[in-house]
């Protein structure tokens, strides 16, 4: 397997992600930089070493895509930071706001092996803690038929299956509502001033904002 560096393997993730999520299928630099966290200059450099070890589809100027060989190492680091953010949450009780740093860390190691094992001894998820797919060994990923809470309408009853921002204080504040994968939830109004949607969830009633609703993806 061709060796990367930290940075680079992170820099493949983030493309995969931005890519997954546009309808396009190509991502900016700018995108890039926002993603990362740095200049759109430091997004060019990088890129062109990602071009030259061809992981990546790059002209200046032009949509970045990822190869079929950056889509397989994207997620490779992909699949083992799921994993490790399982067995975080499942066996070492981490909380499903600490469980992405430590991941971060954690996903670079190179050892098949133990990704396997990891897999195994897990009982082979199929999604991590947040409710994000775990990529297979062979890199198909389960599909998913939810959609956004945002999109639903008054009446629907549904559950949360998965968050789309995985930040601490996103989780934190879902926490706060005592919502968490797999908790129903009853719309009762959707109010047409802010798109704010009041909800009743384990006989709580409160009113989520269409922030918070747009990030959460429901059955």
């Amino acid at each position: 397997m061709l060796a990367l560096t930290y940075t680079e393997e992170n820099y493949l993730k983030a493309i995969y992600s931005i890519q997954h999520n546009n309808t396009s299928g190509e991502v900016s630099v700018n995108e890039i930089a926002d993603k990362m966290q740095t200049r759109p200059a430091t997004v060019t450099d990088m890129l062109r070493k990602l071009s030259e070890k061809e992981l990546i589809h790059y002209e200046k100027y032009k949509k970045i895509q990822l190869s079929d060989t950056g889509s397989k190492a994207a997620l490779s680091v992909l699949r083992k930071h799921r994993l490790w953010e399982s067995f975080l949450h499942d066996k070492l009780n981490f909380s499903w706001d600490e469980v992405h740093e430590v991941a971060e860390q954690l996903e670079h190691i190179q050892s098949a092996k133990l990704t396997e094992r990891l897999d195994e001894f897990l009982g082979f998820p199929e999604y991590d803690p947040h409710g994000d797919p775990i990529p297979k060994s062979n890199g198909d990923i389960p599909e998913s038929r939810a959609t956004l809470l945002s999109e639903r309408k008054v009446g629907d009853v549904c559950k949360i299956v998965a968050v789309k921002d995985t930040t601490t204080a996103f989780l934190q504040q879902l926490e706060r509502f005592k919502l968490k994968i797999g908790s129903r939830i009853a719309i009762t109004e959707i109010m047409p001033f802010d798109k704010s949607i009041l909800v009743i969830a384990d006989g709580n009633n409160f009113q989520l904002s269409e922030k918070i609703a747009a990030n959460l993806l429901v059955l």
